[in-house]
């Protein structure tokens, strides 16, 4: 599976790996990707199980995380600086954890290593109903979607997932939701490791998120020792869409920080 999965590539220098988080894809990412190619070769995954990747039986972090290494023993990249906003965060915690010697640095983005209570049911609900009804146009997901989803923002991460096959007369998902809705419980389970990975991390989390509290420190501590945390006032969940200059401002430091000039 790791073989096959999706990504865009820009720029020259370093390697930098992006992961997205659930129900997204790798241009989700695309002002951070902009922000380093002037100084790295950035690689925007589609995750198992979204976008343009294959789709796995039993979705796992760990088997994220597998597929993800299987990627880059294909492209024969050994190491790479990583980046992994929420679902992608996990994945590249448990990667780090699993396989150290892989991950040059890791910057982790609103998401800790534990378990969270579902908050997704919504979601699910709607990608069914989508899926079912056949909608021919993507004004007509969006006002299926608006029975299940109040927030018009996340309507329109959710419908940038929406895709019409060639000679189709429907939208469909690039999600396999299905799986993923069954699978979901596993997905909120937090990593964990009898060895911390021993290279710099850093936590970014967004002020108005509660993803990334105080009590959650000493796990994070114990798995990443060697970490910093920068919270970003004004900004929530979505912090390199919210506060883009500030968080490409971090990222960028921080990746920097590792090479020479």
């Amino acid at each position: 599976m790791g073989k096959g999965l999706y990504g865009r590539v820009q720029g020259e220098g370093g390697d930098v790996v992006l992961l997205h988080g659930l129900f997204g894809q790798g241009g989700n990412l695309q002002g951070i990707a902009r922000a380093l190619e002037g100084r790295f070769r950035v690689h925007s995954l589609d995750l198992p199980d979204h976008g343009r990747s294959p789709w796995s039986s039993d979705p796992s972090i760990t088997g994220y995380a597998d597929a993800v290494n299987a990627w880059m023993a294909a492209q024969e990249i050994e190491n790479a600086f990583f980046l992994g906003h929420s679902l992608g965060g996990k994945v590249a915690m448990a990667l780090a954890l699993q396989r150290p010697e892989r991950v040059k640095r890791l910057i982790v983005a609103d998401i800790a290593p534990v378990t969270y209570a579902p908050s997704h049911e919504a979601v699910f609900q709607g990608l069914q109903a989508v899926a079912e009804a056949g909608c021919p146009t993507r004004k007509a997901a969006g006002l299926v979607l608006q029975a299940f989803i109040e927030e018009p923002g996340v309507r329109q991460f959710l419908l940038m997932s929406l895709a019409k096959g060639e000679g189709a007369a429907a939208f469909d998902w690039r999600l396999n939701h299905l799986a993923l809705a069954k699978a979901y419980p596993s997905l909120l389970r937090g990593v964990s490791s009898d060895t911390p990975f021993a290279q710099p991390t850093l936590f970014i989390r967004g002020a108005k998120s509660a993803y990334v509290g105080d009590d959650h420190l000493p796990v994070i501590k114990r798995l990443f020792p060697h970490f910093q945390l920068i919270t970003l006032a004004g900004a929530g969940h979505w912090l390199h869409a919210e506060a883009p200059s500030l968080f490409n401002e971090q990222v960028l430091t921080f990746f920097s920080g590792s090479i020479t000039p």
